[in-house]
């Protein structure tokens, strides 16, 4: 029992470490788009924010991804392209 539980903690362990890299990586990148977007003109932003949500717009959900899921994502990215960090 005591090593089920060990087993557990170490897995539980593992997973954390891999959450912290994973927030780790968007919020480089977030910190890269900003940086990208504050670099165009206004033209190129509304461009790129255009092609971007359409492109969203566009992509069949996958039957893999739920739609609460697909619906976060276009909802983040927006929130992203039209609203970057401070």
């Amino acid at each position: 029992m005591k090593n089920l539980i060990a087993e557990l903690l170490l897995k539980l362990a593992q997973k954390e470490e891999e959450s912290k890299e994973l927030v780790a990586q968007v919020e480089a990148l977030e910190i890269v788009v900003t940086a990208l977007l504050r670099q165009m003109a206004q033209s190129e932003q509304q461009a790129l924010i255009d092609s971007v949500e359409g492109a969203l717009d566009e992509a069949r959900p996958d039957t893999q991804v739920s739609e609460q899921d697909r619906e976060m994502l276009q909802q983040y990215v927006k929130k992203l392209l039209r609203h970057p960090r401070n």
